[in-house]
């Protein structure tokens, strides 16, 4: 067989997901025996627009997205991409699911603007200059700048996707059996998630039910700025808010593991189709009483920032609808 092209695109992103992939290492490096990287943009390679857009539709075998849309030049080139590939996969939280830049979904468009460009202490911006998508230069020459959307969409919300890996990043050790699961063709039905299928709760060391014990309820809710947690034992028995129960272990229980509550970075646990909602009910069905509630919400005051922390713009409800 000859090599499988493969391409890289990073919309609105920070790369990390796209450092799991050079986390690899010489996995990698063998891996690319198998792969011909014809695209990877902006972050590796200076190519242009029109140099994806000029090659043939269904020329790339394999492409990689990562990082949300919230710019018109992202939508773009996530659909041509598109156009070019014949398999996509979203690449991470902010990929498959909007991301940490998902939760600018509970403010406007304005709010946003009128944050960044007038009220941070140490704007100096006396003209009140903000982004103009055209701007004409000496009356002859037009500059443009993309267009920002009022709202983050996740890719599947732009285009249809073939495939979903979670994390924020992805663990470099799922990646290789992603990577490797795809160049073998050993790959689930369109539209899944390549996924252990286990919740963190079930790689996680911490857990009560791997080490034989009982779950209680829990009596106080705790933030991480309270104190460290006892080693060993599990994050929600001591009142730390972790999402463990509803969120793909591919990262083998990372955070948990150096006693940080997970956020559920990974994604959902197959079956649940509004994350934060499932979190909302797991953990809320945990809670010893109503005086164990009212600490959940005077500590939460913003609940959804916790509850949908990567994936509020794939969420049945995925915007601000009132203040």
């Amino acid at each position: 067989m000859g090599k499988k092209t493969i391409a890289f695109l990073l919309t609105g992103g920070c790369a990390g997901c796209e450092m799991a992939l050079v986390d690899l290492a010489d996995r990698l490096v063998d891996a690319l025996e198998h792969l011909e990287v014809v695209w990877w943009a902006p972050t590796v390679a200076d190519l242009k627009y029109k140099d994806l857009e000029d090659m043939p539709d269904k020329s790339i075998d394999l492409a990689f997205i990562d990082g949300m849309v919230r710019l018109s030049e992202q939508e773009h080139m996530v659909k041509v991409l598109r156009q070019k590939a014949k398999i996509l996969v979203a690449f991470g939280a902010c990929a498959a699911l909007g991301g940490i830049p998902g939760m600018g979904n509970l403010h406007t468009k304005d709010e946003i603007f009128k944050t960044v460009y007038f009220d941070t202490f140490s704007t100096d911006n006396p003209d009140g200059v903000v982004p103009q998508t055209k701007y004409l230069v000496d009356g002859k020459y037009e500059l443009t700048l993309p267009e920002f959307y009022d709202t983050v969409r996740a890719i599947h919300q732009v285009v249809d996707v073939d495939y979903f890996v979670g994390g924020c990043p992805p663990h470099h050790e799922f990646v290789a059996k992603a990577v490797e699961a795809i160049i073998a063709g050993n790959l689930p039905p369109k539209g899944s998630w390549i996924t252990s299928g286990k919740s963190v709760c079930d790689v996680c060391p911490r857990n009560p039910a791997n080490k034989g014990e009982t779950r209680t309820p829990i009596k106080e809710v705790k933030r991480t700025i309270e104190g460290a947690p006892e080693e060993d034992k599990c994050l929600l028995q001591q009142g730390y808010l972790c999402l463990g129960p509803i969120t793909q272990g591919d990262c083998g229980a990372s955070c948990p593991k150096v006693g940080i509550p997970c956020r559920g970075c990974g994604g959902p646990i197959p079956g649940i189709k509004d994350f934060g909602a499932r979190a909302i009910s797991a953990i809320t069905s945990l809670l010893k009483d109503e005086k164990t509630v009212e600490q959940l919400m005077e500590k939460y005051p913003t609940i959804a920032k916790l509850f949908y922390r990567y994936s509020l713009p794939s969420a049945l409800i995925n915007r601000r609808i009132s203040r």
